[in-house]
């Protein structure tokens, strides 16, 4: 697999939390160069029949979307997710190839970053969190980060049980 760096061009806040975000994104992504359709559907570990790379691919690209838009942009949730089906987008995600849940990621990140550089790391979201509680984008960035990073795990997992690769 591909290195891709984790330094910052520069040093300031901002630029740290968004480069450990793409950071998170592109390993999110370069664990899954090479897989085929067919392994990126399979659900390798009996405990868990939801969670295949496609599946914890179009997750990330969900989660991003609830965080940013939902949350921070107060718009309402057109999440694929449901009261009686929560975890839909893993579910749903083994219907549509690889490449494309990773190029929406993809397009998906690019508005992402554009909008995360409009706004100031104190600025409030407009939704709520637990307890009506208004986070600031800052906290959403390290968020991702943290999310983002603990499915890279998961992937790693799955992909050294499809194939023995294994890397950061």
């Amino acid at each position: 697999m591909t290195r891709i760096d984790d330094t910052p061009p520069t040093w300031d806040e901002r630029t740290q939390l968004t480069t450990f975000l793409d950071y998170t994104r592109d390993i999110a992504r370069a664990k899954c160069d090479g897989v085929s359709a067919e392994n990126a559907r399979k659900a390798l570990l009996p405990g868990s029949p939801l969670m295949t790379m496609s599946g914890l691919i179009n997750h990330l690209r969900w989660v991003e979307y609830h965080w940013f838009q939902v949350v921070f942009l107060g718009e309402e949730d057109r999440g694929p997710w449901t009261d009686e089906d929560p975890d839909r987008e893993m579910r749903i995600a083994v219907d549509f190839p690889l490449a494309q849940l990773l190029d929406e990621y993809a397009q998906q990140s690019a508005r992402y970053r554009e909008l995360v550089a409009g706004n100031s790391l104190d600025t409030q979201a407009k939704g709520t969190v637990r307890d009506g509680l208004h986070v600031d984008l800052r906290w959403i960035l390290l968020h991702l980060t943290e999310e983002t990073a603990r499915h890279n795990g998961h992937l790693d997992i799955l992909r050294e049980m499809l194939d023995g690769r294994t890397g950061a």
